[in-house]
């Protein structure tokens, strides 16, 4: 993809031309059309060093321009910054035992299934690992009108695999497990993360649900021709989250880069001591970072517990370590964490405007993280 975009910014956040490359890459995809805009970011040793936008929230003229700060869909993020982050700090406070029978804290996943008794060997490892034999993606939303019937449909799915035995993401998988949590705390997902996890880490910018007076500052994601039928901005593209009332275990966060590389700069602290006694220690200790970031079964999976991992021919493109963790997100986020090189990288596109019918993010997230680790 040649560009035939000169970026205007580049000399205000990137003076000496370090990352000419990564301003190239994003360029020539706004001008192939692979989004009409983007913010990004690199975080490296403890420090920000690159933090920019281009583009602007859709392909019409007079459409507001991106900034760094500007707040996007993130979609399957929540899977790792929502989600498995609960997981992960209810695990690291003893109260959630990985092993836990997924139908101990949802028992109508094992009610009613006859003589297929395979439900009730699915513990929650099974479930964060996306190995426990769920299906990948349902359309809930074609024959389900309300959350309590989404739910019940995600119950009464058929397990078509043996626990461990299969990869195969899911997204009713991580429906399940966002309400097995709130059984665990006793709480809805959106407003335990919000104050065990995002306001202690200061992201302000990261929530379900956005306000009605501040939707018209994100970019919208579709022209929806399938449920809504009108435009989605500042509401939660996905349609089985919809029907969540916008909050799911599997979608429906919304953030932007500044917090997207705060909360990574949290998981690449985990090691820290506080220089002084007064100080917060690290949200996350090393030693559940490490467990999180570990490879699961079958052989040849990429996905470690909640998180991905880099495999052969990665979204994080060919120098991420074997030791990082990271998503991606359908509306054409992403974000990778490099565990031995202290790095981090955020990616936030609106990829499926006007329609989800382009391919090319996969061609652009490669492309850019090599030249992001080039540059370093």
């Amino acid at each position: 993809m040649e560009s035939t975009i000169t970026p205007t910014n580049v000399s205000a956040s990137d003076p000496d031309g370090r990352f000419a490359a990564v301003y190239r890459v994003l360029a020539a995809a706004i001008a192939a059309h692979a989004f009409p805009g983007c913010a990004f970011g690199v975080m490296a040793s403890g420090a920000i060093v690159l933090q920019d936008a281009l583009g602007s929230f859709t392909y019409d003229k007079d459409a507001p321009a991106v900034s760094p700060e500007t707040i996007y869909d993130v979609a399957s993020l929540t899977k790792v910054v929502a989600t498995t982050a609960a997981t992960m700090l209810l695990y690291q406070r003893g109260q959630l035992d990985l092993d836990t029978p997924l139908g101990d804290l949802l028992p109508g996943f094992v009610v009613g299934r006859g003589l297929d008794q395979r439900a009730r060997h699915i513990k929650l490892r099974h479930v964060l690992a996306h190995n426990s034999g769920l299906p990948g993606y349902v359309e809930f939303f074609r024959t389900a009108t309300t959350p309590t019937a989404l739910f019940r449909a995600c119950l009464e799915l058929p397990i078509e695999a043996e626990p461990g035995t299969r990869a195969e993401y899911s997204d009713p998988g991580f429906i399940l497990l966002g309400k097995a949590l709130e059984v665990c705390t006793n709480e809805h997902l959106a407003s335990w993360v919000r104050h065990e996890v995002f306001q202690p880490l200061g992201l302000a910018a990261t929530g379900f649900c956005p306000s009605p007076d501040v939707r018209s500052l994100i970019p919208p994601t579709e022209e929806d021709q399938i449920l809504r039928h009108r435009r989605i901005q500042g509401e939660v593209q996905d349609e089985n989250a919809w029907l969540l009332k916008g909050a799911g275990g599997h979608a429906g966060l919304f953030s932007n880069v500044p917090d997207l590389l705060r909360f990574a700069g949290e998981i690449l602290d985990s090691g820290r001591k506080p220089a002084l006694e007064t100080a917060k220690p690290p949200l996350f200790d090393s030693a559940t970072i490490e467990l999180f970031a570990k490879r699961q079964g079958p052989e040849g999976s990429s996905r470690a517990l909640g998180w991905d991992t880099p495999s052969e021919n990665s979204s994080s493109g060919r120098h991420f370590s074997r030791h990082s963790i990271g998503h991606l997100g359908f509306s054409g986020s992403s974000l990778w964490i490099d565990l031995d090189a202290k790095v981090a990288v955020a990616l936030l596109t609106n990829r499926t405007w006007p329609d989800r019918q382009s391919q090319l993010i996969r061609e652009v997230r490669p492309a850019f993280h090599d030249a992001i680790r080039e540059a370093l």
